[in-house]
This record gives structure tokens, C-alpha cells and sequence, in this order.
């Protein structure tokens, strides 16, 4: 009635089921490893970087915008981009927009 190669395929038990799950348990590892950590390790860093800024720090906001912290608040910043006559060009932006932290003095080199 059943063949014997059904019956044998029948009779393989519960370990074939968890070794047929074996390649997908690898792969979600391999991306773990590969993609998932390091974005956390990177918005860790972003996040301690921006709660460390401080009035006249020279940074790069979204966009390239480049400017000096001219006022800090607990969500926003003032960047100072340029200088019009004898008064700086401020513009507000979030503190969450700001991409990195420049050395001291970068700023009088590009203008």
C-alpha cells in the first residue's frame, strides 16, 4: 500500500525538523552580526555625541550645513553660519540633526 520510501521519510523523527530550521537560525546570526549591531553601536555613538555638544562647537548639520554653536537648548540649537556685516546669520535647527562634530578652528579655514 505505502511505499518504502514514504515510510522511511515518515519515520525520520523531530530532529529532521530542527535541523531544516538550522539555515534560517545561521542567516538571522550572520545579519545579527553584520547589519543589526553595528546601526545600534552607531546610533549610540550619535546619541552621545549630540548630548555632549557645547556652546561654540563647530559642527555639520543635515543637509552639510556648517556652523558654530552659537545657543543650546535642551531640543534645539542656534548655529552661527555666516557673518553679515557686524551680525552672525543664526539658524535654528534640532539637536538630533546635527551628523558630527568638527575640530576646533575648521571653520575660519573654509571661509
Amino acid at each position: 500500500m505505502i511505499s518504502s520510501a514514504f515510510a522511511q521519510s515518515a519515520a525520520a523523527g523531530p530532529e529532521s525538523g530542527l535541523l531544516s530550521f538550522l539555515p534560517l537560525i545561521l542567516m538571522f546570526g550572520v545579519l545579527y552580526f553584520l547589519a543589526i549591531r553595528p546601526q545600534m553601536k552607531r546610533q549610540k555613538e550619535h546619541k552621545s555625541m549630540v548630548e555632549a555638544l557645547q556652546k561654540g562647537d563647530e559642527v555639520i548639520a543635515s543637509g552639510g550645513l556648517l556652523g558654530k554653536i552659537s545657543k543650546i537648548n535642551e531640543s534645539y540649537i542656534t548655529l552661527e553660519v555666516a557673518e553679515m556685516g557686524d551680525k552672525p546669520v543664526e539658524v535654528v535647527v534640532q539637536r538630533a540633526a546635527v551628523q558630527s562634530l568638527l575640530p576646533r578652528g575648521t571653520l575660519k579655514e573654509t571661509r
